[in-house]
């Protein structure tokens, strides 16, 4: 049960970002669309950030979400993104993730959940894989999926219950 008021049949999600404090949600709406379809980011490095913080903020909607797959304008991406990508990241096992996606995976993480630890040392070492441009970039994407994550979270908005899986059965329902 949502944790704002929402007309009986309506969909939580849409009718809070489509009706409530609309010149904030629609100025936010503007912020996401920016994210996806302006960030210079590789793909894989977007969605290992993009991933860590769908995992820290427990998104259901986020965690099932495959960027390429479900943004037209990533969908002729040259790098497709597989599942291997998506189950390295955060575990023992990341060899499939380049230095950079893997440095994209623990700037997420760090700006989520210990942001005071991004001492000197990382610093260098996100320097040495990323310009100025592109860490601004990264921090701005991170930001915004921590926000309208927590966001929908904070809400009971996410959509978890209704968006249907990538893994969804042959009948369309989501695997539990």
């Amino acid at each position: 049960m949502p944790n704002v008021t929402v007309p009986e049949g309506a969909d939580p999600l849409m009718y809070v970002w489509t009706t409530l404090a609309k010149p904030l949600t629609a100025a936010a709406g503007g912020f996401t669309n920016a994210v996806y379809e302006k960030s210079n980011l590789s793909l894989r490095e977007f969605e290992a950030a993009r991933i860590t913080i769908a995992r820290i903020n427990d998104c259901a909607m986020c965690l099932d979400w495959r960027t390429a797959r479900d943004v037209p304008s990533r969908a002729a991406a040259p790098d497709e993104v597989p599942e291997s990508l998506y189950e390295a990241v955060g575990s023992t096992d990341d060899s499939v993730l380049s230095e950079r996606e893997r440095l994209a995976a623990e700037f997420a993480g760090r700006f989520a959940a210990d942001h005071l630890s991004m001492d000197a040392d990382f610093w260098a070492r996100m320097h040495a894989g990323y310009s100025d441009d592109e860490l601004v970039d990264l921090a701005l994407c991170v930001g915004s999926w921590l926000a309208f994550g927590r966001f929908n979270q904070v809400f009971d908005i996410d959509g978890g219950c209704r968006v249907p899986s990538h893994s969804a059965a042959p009948d369309g329902h989501a695997r539990v």
